[in-house]
C-alpha cells in the first residue's frame, strides 16, 4: 500500500508552486473513462428497440447529442480541477481574452448556438430530406457545428448549422411521408386539351412510385406565347429519388405525345417590316 502512495504520489515535474503528480493523471485517466462508460449506457438505453416506438431516429440522436454535450462539458471542468486548475478562477481571469475570441469566433458561436437549437427543437431530425438553396439533402449527421448531408449525386455536404436555422429551408419529411409534385409541359395550339390531360395523368398513374390512390389531376394553367401550357400533379413517397422518376415520367409523356402526333413547340417570333412609301 505504500508502495502504491508513493507512486501515486510520485511528482512527475514542477513549475513554481505548480507540480503535477501521477495521482492527477490517474483522476484524469478514470474521469474519461467514466464518462465514456456512462455515455455508452446512456446511448444503449436510448437506443433500445423498446423506445423505438416512443422516439424516432431523430428524436433518440437529437437527445443524445445534447445529453453528450453537457456531460463533456462537465468531464472537461473535473479535469481542470484535478490537474490543479481553478476554472472558476480561470474564466475570471481571462475575460477580457474571452470577449477578443469571441468577436473573432463570432459566426463559429453562431453556427454552435444553431446547433443546440436544431438538437433541442429537433425541427430538422437526422434522415430527413431538406431542400437547401434548390439542393436536395438527405440529412446524415447533426453536429454541434456544422451538420453533414447527403445530396441526390451522393456527395455529403457539410452545412454551417446556422445556414439552416437562418434561411427558408423546406423540409419534405416534416408533416407527412406522401409529398405533391408536379411537371410542366407546353403543347401545340389546335391540340385536343381534354386528351393531353388524359395522356398526362395516365403516364403519371403509370409510374410505380406514383400513389394512385391519391387524386392524380392535369390541368391547363396558361394559354402562353407559343404554346398551351399544362401540368400534371401527383403524390408519392420518393423524395430523395423525385428527379429521376420525374425524368421517367416526362419520357412517358413524351413518348405518348409522339405516338399521337401531339407536338411540343420551341419559343416562336414573327417578325413584320413595315415599307416605308417613301
Amino acid at each position: 500500500m505504500e508502495l502504491i502512495n508513493n507512486f501515486l504520489e510520485f511528482e512527475l515535474f514542477s513549475v513554481g508552486k505548480y507540480s503535477l503528480k501521477v495521482i492527477a493523471l490517474f483522476m484524469v485517466l478514470l474521469i474519461i473513462i467514466i464518462t465514456k462508460v456512462i455515455l455508452t449506457l446512456i446511448k444503449k438505453s436510448i437506443f433500445r428497440k423498446n423506445n423505438l416506438d416512443e422516439f424516432n431516429e431523430g428524436n433518440r440522436y437529437s437527445l443524445f447529442q445534447i445529453i453528450k454535450y453537457i456531460i463533456w462539458v462537465i468531464a472537461v471542468g473535473f479535469i481542470l480541477e484535478s490537474l490543479g486548475v481553478k476554472v472558476s478562477i480561470l474564466l475570471a481571469g481571462s475575460a477580457a481574452l474571452l470577449v477578443g475570441v469571441g468577436l473573432g469566433l463570432q459566426q463559429t458561436f453562431n453556427d454552435i448556438i444553431s446547433g443546440i437549437i436544431l438538437l433541442s427543437e429537433r425541427s430538422i431530425r437526422v434522415a430527413d430530406i431538406l431542400e437547401i438553396d434548390g439542393a436536395i439533402l438527405k440529412i446524415q449527421e447533426i453536429g454541434l457545428r456544422t451538420s453533414k448531408g447527403l445530396n441526390t449525386d451522393d456527395i455529403s455536404i457539410i452545412i454551417p448549422n446556422s445556414l439552416i436555422t437562418t434561411n427558408k429551408v423546406i423540409n419534405w419529411s416534416h408533416q407527412t411521408k406522401q409529398n405533391r409534385f408536379r411537371i410542366e409541359v407546353g403543347v401545340m395550339y389546335g391540340c385536343d386539351v381534354e386528351f393531353v390531360i388524359k395522356i398526362l395523368e395516365d403516364s403519371a398513374k403509370e409510374h410505380p412510385e406514383v400513389n394512385d390512390e391519391k387524386l392524380i389531376e392535369a390541368r391547363l394553367v396558361n394559354f402562353g406565347n407559343s404554346s398551351l401550357d399544362f401540368q400534371v400533379l401527383f403524390y408519392s413517397s420518393t423524395i430523395f429519388g423525385s428527379d429521376r422518376m420525374k425524368s421517367d415520367i416526362r419520357r412517358t409523356i413524351n413518348h405518348k405525345f409522339n405516338e399521337n402526333n401531339i407536338i411540343i413547340p420551341f419559343p416562336q417570333l414573327d417578325v413584320h417590316i413595315k415599307s416605308n412609301p417613301k
